[in-house]
């Protein structure tokens, strides 16, 4: 039986699998419309589906519908372990020259920056469903945050900042690298200084 197959893909893909994915199945997009009807499938995104009773993983299918998609901030936080914090809303980093689609725009905290500066402290990390996604490692997540202050809550920035200086793992030099480029030394240097 097809749905036989669906699952398990699904099982496979953490229970998400895109259009593309199912045709490649044997799936038209009628059965997919019919299944969706039905309530054997369910449609959890553009052009993404679903089981029934799935718990939807927001992060991964949020990047799964934009390559620009880097997730920063107040989320980078979260998934470096530097706030236990799980953020209501989004925070991503995209190139000013990209665009993404409005309907994950209207789901996120969208910031911009240069398209060199886009791709520099980019790591990948795991969401708490076990999907990789791409995020900012903390040294670069530290200067964003510095550097959107005005668009952050006082108390996430205090909280960051005394989380990185108890981060076992701080690379000082690669902050300061970081820093210059994003042109946040001051600040950083500031904050450091009373941390160390």
């Amino acid at each position: 039986m097809i749905m036989d197959d669906i699952n398990k893909r699904m099982k496979e893909n953490n229970y998400i699998l895109s259009t593309e994915q199912l045709t490649d199945i044997g799936i038209s997009k009628t059965t997919l419309t019919n299944y969706v009807r039905d309530g054997l499938l369910e449609r959890c995104g553009h052009g993404f589906y679903t089981v029934p009773d799935a718990i939807e993983d927001d992060m991964y299918l949020l990047m799964l519908r934009s390559k620009h998609i880097i997730f920063s901030h107040e989320t980078a936080l979260f998934l470096n372990g530097l706030s236990e914090r799980t953020p209501f809303i989004h925070a991503v980093t995209i190139p000013s020259t990209a665009a993404i689609p409005p309907t994950v725009k209207e789901q996120c905290k969208c910031y911009y920056v240069k398209t060199e500066l886009h791709k520099m402290g980019l790591i990948e990390k795991k969401t708490t469903f076990g999907n990789t996604v791409r995020c900012y490692d903390p040294e670069r997540t530290i200067c964003d945050i510095l550097r959107n202050r005005s668009r952050m809550d006082e108390e996430t920035v205090i909280a960051a900042i005394k989380h990185y200086g108890d981060y076992k793992n701080k690379n000082l030099q690669k902050i300061a690298e970081y820093a210059e480029k994003l042109r946040v030394s001051k600040q950083v240097k500031g904050y450091m200084e009373v941390l160390l």
